[in-house]
């Protein structure tokens, strides 16, 4: 997740991750307790094979699973079994120029983290897929798409990695606009991120050509501030719900997927 070490105390996604036992994930744990690394497995059911997660939850929250992404990663998952009962089918659709099923989509992922979301996406979509978080989490991003790089040949996808900070024009410009998807899992939380990810989405969707393109976000709710973020994206975006995940036991709300779109603006 695209964070500031110093900000991280205040949460802890643990108790929100799923758990071990869940179907189609297995945990297996290595290293001594100081610096505990966690290999997790992820059975994507569509293709039939698995994509495995180093975490390090001792290097901080940019380093573990949060439970939207794997909001996300069941969608893929599900739409490439069943696309006729997909929410995402509508928007995938309207994204494949015109029904060229030769094209492969082009997707970045905002906040990668573990880089699970992105590599699902190349594997269930083969799509051509760039993940991206803070220069200091690059290397387990890294380790984590080497880890999945023949599963993801062979499902005819790529993955890239690289850096990005929000609200950084040096970043943003070297990443580029040339994407048809942006996806995001859990990045809404800290307030003074709000401003330089809307900077961020604007450069991505509002920029450029005419094309449409779309920001996916999976989101969980947690606090009341980040209302504020929904309030000001939506001076710059459409934004519509696309799918809401009923709440886990305990809790009182679920994961929701939203669509953003950029709005044509009066300069």
């Amino acid at each position: 997740m695209a964070t500031q070490e110093d900000d991280e105390d205040e949460i802890n996604p643990v108790k929100m991750i799923f758990p071990e036992e869940d179907e189609g994930k297995s945990l297996t744990m290595l290293g001594d307790a100081a610096a505990k690394q966690q290999l997790q497995q992820h059975y994507i059911r569509s293709i039939e094979s698995t994509v495995v997660i180093r975490q390090l939850p001792s290097e901080g929250l940019s380093f573990q699973l949060w439970p939207a992404a794997t909001t996300l990663v069941t969608l893929l998952d599900n739409h490439r079994c069943h696309p006729s009962k997909s929410p995402l089918t509508t928007t995938l659709t309207a994204l494949s120029n015109g029904g060229d099923n030769n094209r492969k989509l082009k997707i970045l992922e905002l906040g990668s983290g573990t880089g699970l979301v992105g590599i699902a996406a190349a594997v269930t979509l083969g799509a051509n897929v760039t993940v991206t978080d803070l220069p200091h989490v690059i290397p387990n991003l890294q380790f984590n798409v080497d880890a999945n790089a023949d599963v993801v040949a062979q499902k005819g996808g790529t993955v890239n990695v690289a850096p990005l900070r929000w609200g950084e024009d040096d970043d943003m410009e070297i990443i580029g606009r040339e994407f048809d998807i942006v996806l995001a899992s859990d990045v809404v939380y800290h307030d003074h991120l709000f401003e330089p990810l809307i900077q961020t989405l604007r450069f991505l969707l509002n920029g450029g050509g005419g094309e449409k393109k779309v920001f996916l976000m999976a989101h969980l709710r947690r606090w009341k501030k980040e209302t504020a973020f929904f309030k000001k994206a939506k001076k710059f975006f459409d934004v519509e719900t696309i799918h809401i995940d009923p709440p886990n036991e305990g809790s009182r709300i679920g994961v929701v997927v939203y669509g953003f779109v950029g709005k044509k603006l009066n300069c």
